[in-house]
């Protein structure tokens, strides 16, 4: 039985007792401990969903924005000449 397994145990027989002061410390430490232990990648988080929130600071700042990737042979369209824009060909130049 490991210290989180007695401290869980511990709880449960405070709230039994319904001394709900030592049942909420006990909850802030059994808390910490799983909060340490993800931040250390020691344990895996309960998994509610498929989507996993990076964690701010671990590839530096601004790392916790997702990034949209372009597809593979993704070429940027060729820029317009500005001397060619705003007529046709063959065509005279508008004024104004």
């Amino acid at each position: 039985m490991s210290h989180l397994d007695d401290l869980k145990t511990q709880l449960e027989e405070a709230v039994a007792a319904q001394d709900f002061e030592t049942a909420a410390k006990l909850r802030d430490e059994i808390l910490s401990i799983q909060h340490s232990a993800l931040v250390r990648d020691v344990e895996d988080p309960p998994q509610a969903s498929y989507f996993k929130r990076q964690v701010p600071g671990r590839m530096g700042l601004g790392t916790d924005q997702p990034v949209p990737r372009r597809p593979e042979g993704w070429v940027p369209p060729q820029k317009p000449d500005p001397m060619t824009t705003g007529h046709s060909r063959g065509g005279r130049r508008r004024k104004g």
